[in-house]
């Protein structure tokens, strides 16, 4: 095994070479949740992949959420989260337990993570350089399309100047965005993340969006995994039930990003090491692609 491991390494970065030029110069829009939030080693490994990115000529953005970490925090108050299509019902208490843990201690921690990696980050959210502003979110009712449902303090992106994270990554830093945003009277919403993360991506221009998640990719009614899916299929397996809860804002953020100009979104699984380098940098197929059509 010691013999062959030089041979084996020099072999896979030679195969690595053509997608690493294409990456090159390019902005890569991660998502950052699940699992991989949690579990230490795969924070590290999470943020050494992140940091290796950079250091290869590529320009990392990370988009983070926080859900494990914001329902532990509602339990400790007394209170129990609470979704509707994959949307967290967010009052006034919820919103402010949101905020600290977003901006107190999911993204300190990630940003400190970044930087023991060898990497400079810098933590911002929506109203930081005015780079998000949300407006209220009214969900559709699921029987009823004229119907709508008001669940508290929960936006969607209205309106997004990305000039600050152009300065950033010109600096050479790695922006770290919480998906707390102002609405225009300066209010906080909880928008998001996988949405926020496409409405970004789309901005940029970046070459591609992935998302991690806890599962391997969008999987059919067998629980067999998806590797490809356009605006027409995942609008099928929507009416179906097959994809639905959590799946569905991030599928709409995938989408958001692919109408706009994003060449592939990819619906990672965060609970393996190092799967975005071997998404990125080999010829296996990962996950879920979500393409334009």
């Amino acid at each position: 095994m010691s013999q062959t491991a030089p041979t084996t390494t020099a072999s896979s970065l030679a195969s690595a070479l053509p997608h690493l030029k294409a990456l090159q110069g390019k902005i890569l829009v991660v998502k950052y949740g699940g699992n991989a939030m949690t579990d230490p080693a795969l924070q590290q490994a999470f943020a050494q992949d992140i940091v290796l990115l950079q250091s290869l000529g590529i320009y990392p953005v990370v988009v983070h959420g926080g859900g494990p970490q914001i329902d532990a925090a509602l339990k400790l108050v007394g209170k129990e989260g609470q979704f509707i299509q994959g949307m967290r019902v967010t009052d006034a208490a919820t919103m402010q337990v949101v905020q600290w843990v977003l901006l107190g201690q999911v993204q300190p921690e990630l940003v400190g993570l970044l930087k023991a990696a060898g990497g400079k980050a810098v933590g911002i959210a929506g109203r930081d350089g005015g780079l998000l502003t949300a407006k209220k979110h009214l969900l559709q009712d699921e029987s009823d399309a004229s119907k709508t449902h008001d669940i508290g303090f929960v936006g969607e992106v209205e309106a997004i100047a990305p000039g600050l994270i152009w300065d950033l990554l010109d600096a050479g830093y790695i922006p770290v965005v919480s998906p707390v945003c102002p609405d225009e009277n300066g209010v906080a919403h909880n928008v998001n993340a996988d949405m926020v993360a496409g409405k970004l991506a789309a901005a940029l221009e970046a070459e591609k969006l992935l998302l991690l998640t806890n599962i391997a990719g969008v999987l059919d009614k067998n629980k067999n995994l998806i590797t490809e899916l356009t605006p027409a299929k995942i609008d099928a397996l929507a009416a179906d039930g097959t994809i639905s809860g959590g799946m569905l804002p991030k599928l709409q953020g995938a989408l958001d990003a692919a109408s706009c100009g994003v060449k592939v979104v990819h619906i990672l699984d965060g609970r393996e090491p190092h799967a975005m380098l071997q998404l990125l940098f080999t010829q296996e197929d990962c996950g879920t692609a979500i393409r334009k059509g």
